[in-house]
């Protein structure tokens, strides 16, 4: 992969941690838009030699404002962004019966509309320059969950937006894909007992639970040069677990 101006949100922790690492590695400058300042400080502190090539940066990818500054921050330091990692998620899992409008909102806001905000105000640029790389983070909850229907239907809006985008930005060398996680070893998973550890990994046919390296490693893939024939495409990395589960 030669160098790149990347975006990820939700990038300093969790999945977007996994992914700011290995696009830093790859050598790219990657931009980390999250909510959480104290992360986004351990991020900047471990960076190192890569500290020049990082900007850690508190974002709230609901407000469109906010984004469209940060953006716009990026490309009078860097360049036109050529990658956005659109990954910042929010659960918040209840029975249908007992969800509230602010559950479905928040949930609603934070992994669909920061989608559509981010995207519109990265793609003006990508048009302009004809290259782009947009790679969705979905999950393979927007198969259906129970307790999820705010999150299954925000993550299955990612995939039909993914659709859209690729047909729309095609012919603009602008390629737009999805991926859906499985089961990742992240810091809610760290909250689990072994035992409901062990149930999970159980429903996962290759025997084991996914590391946030799974998922970089895809997005790496999405996000090269050599992927221009790639658009549209939703790529389950869960072990398997899409075609032996019925639900989350």
């Amino acid at each position: 992969m030669d160098k790149q101006i990347a975006i990820v949100t939700g990038g300093a922790q969790g999945i977007g941690l996994g992914i700011t690492e290995a696009l830093l590695d790859a050598g790219h400058a990657v931009a980390v838009f999250d909510l959480n300042q104290a992360a986004l400080d351990t991020l900047a502190s471990r960076a190192g030699d890569a500290s020049g090539r990082l900007m850690a940066m508190r974002v709230d990818v609901t407000s469109g404002d906010q984004v469209r500054g940060a953006v716009a921050d990026i490309t009078a330091r860097w360049k036109t962004p050529d990658i956005l990692v659109n990954n910042a998620g929010v659960t918040r899992d209840k029975r249908f019966v007992k969800m509230s409008e602010d559950d479905w909102d928040f949930v609603i806001d934070v992994n669909l509309k920061s989608q559509f905000l981010c995207a519109s105000a990265v793609v003006p640029g990508m048009i302009e320059q004809r290259y782009g790389r947009i790679v969705n983070i979905s999950s393979r909850a927007w198969l259906g969950g129970f307790g999820q229907s705010n999150y299954s239907a925000a993550k299955g809006g990612v995939v039909s937006l993914t659709r859209s985008l690729a047909i729309e930005l095609a012919r603009s060398g602008i390629t737009v894909n999805a991926i859906a996680p499985g089961i990742v070893d992240t810091p809610l998973m760290a909250s689990y007992t072994h035992e409901q550890r062990d149930r999970l990994k159980a429903t996962v046919p290759v025997g084991r639970i996914g590391q946030p390296d799974d998922i970089a490693h895809a997005v790496k893939l999405f996000a090269s040069r050599e992927a221009s024939y790639i658009t549209g495409q939703t790529l389950y990395v869960c072990g398997g677990r899409s075609l032996s589960s019925p639900s989350v």
